[in-house]
């Protein structure tokens, strides 16, 4: 059956993956009888596939790979090994590939999550229930604080990055990233606003109560499976960018992508990530439920807060600086960079009441 499957322009080697499937002990029995590809993420290529009574997803990297996509691979499966019996939701990691002989990519096997990950228009009963909608929220935070409170080191997670000094490390990490686009023909140093003004502030304002735990790195809509059935997260998702660092991070991320009155007007940043958008908890309250289920003093929050916003928008400019260039579709873009300027803006209100 598996010399009829499709191989999606030779991202799947069936030659090679079948001998692979049948030693890997994955679930089911004999060769892979269906596959189909999975949208969503946007760089990484995701496989359902079926065998036997078994379902499972193969995840591998884009069909050009990055100097750091094998590495990528590996590190996901790894923290993905490492959550298997926590109380973090997430997809149980099945089987790794570290042989790059086989489909020529590291690749991992894991199980299938029930549910959607929301965007735009909200699916099911969220739809129409502002109570799920509402339970949204205290699942993103009961989620977030299930993974800040692993122990990263009886985890064997003291190596998956860099400890010491992480938060006095932040500005410079992710300036020095945005400073890699000066050289984009088209962009300019003075593209983003304000972004020298909040570094300062955060530089100035480092937090004395910080702590280190596993971080997903990317804790957002679209990478949270919610299910259809429940108002509950069936799992985080995409694991590509989790590293240790403060798990208030998390959180913060979280906070960027809710909308409250009182935000910046205008620009891509003040719509709603997903809607309907009444009936879910403000931020305010998710501050208070994480502080409450961690046992964390929330005071430094402020300070997380303007973090993730510095972040994000130098990540995004990326994209829109690769626009410039033809290496990425010039309407999203602008569309970033419109929204790196409103998280400066955000940031800028955030310092202003702090």
């Amino acid at each position: 059956m598996t010399s009829t499957l499709p191989d999606f322009d030779g991202l799947l080697d069936w030659a090679a993956l079948s001998p692979w499937v049948e030693s890997a002990g994955l679930p089911g029995g004999g060769p892979v009888t269906a596959v189909t590809q999975l949208t969503g993420g946007s760089q990484n290529n995701l496989f359902l596939m079926q065998r036997g009574d078994a379902r499972f997803v193969l995840r591998r990297p884009p069909r050009h790979v990055r100097a750091n996509s094998n590495v990528t691979m590996l590190r996901e499966a790894q923290v993905l090994k490492a959550l298997a019996g926590s109380d973090v939701p997430h997809p149980a990691l099945l089987a790794a590939c570290t042989d790059t002989d086989v489909i020529g990519v590291n690749f991992f096997v894991m199980e299938p999550l029930e549910g959607f990950s929301p965007a735009g228009p909200l699916q099911g009963r969220y739809a129409s229930d502002a109570g799920w909608r509402r339970q949204m929220g205290e699942e993103f935070v009961r989620a977030a604080v299930a993974l800040g409170r692993l122990d990263y080191q009886a985890l064997g997670m003291a190596d998956f990055g860099r400890p010491d000094n992480w938060h006095g490390r932040q500005v410079e990490r992710w300036r020095s990233q945005l400073d890699g686009y000066r050289d984009t023909p088209g962009y300019s140093e003075t593209s983003l606003s304000h972004v020298d003004e909040v570094g300062r502030w955060l530089s100035d304002n480092v937090p004395a109560d910080g702590c280190i735990g596993i971080i997903h790195g990317d804790f957002q809509w679209p990478n949270v499976m919610f299910s259809l059935e429940s108002p509950r997260i069936s799992g985080l998702i995409d694991w590509e960018l989790s590293t240790l660092g403060d798990p208030l991070l998390d959180l913060a991320w979280v906070l960027t992508s809710w909308r409250e009155p009182g935000d910046p007007e205008g620009g891509a940043g003040a719509k709603p990530v997903v809607e309907p958008w009444d009936g879910f908890m403000s931020r305010a309250e998710l501050i208070a439920l994480y502080g409450e289920l961690s046992g964390r003093s929330m005071t430094s929050m402020p300070w997380f807060f303007v973090l993730a916003c510095y972040k994000l928008a130098c990540l995004l400019e990326g994209t829109y600086a690769r626009s410039l260039i033809g290496k990425a579709p010039k309407e999203m873009g602008a569309y970033l960079h419109d929204y790196a300027t409103w998280l400066m803006a955000k940031a800028r209100q955030l310092i202003a009441a702090a």
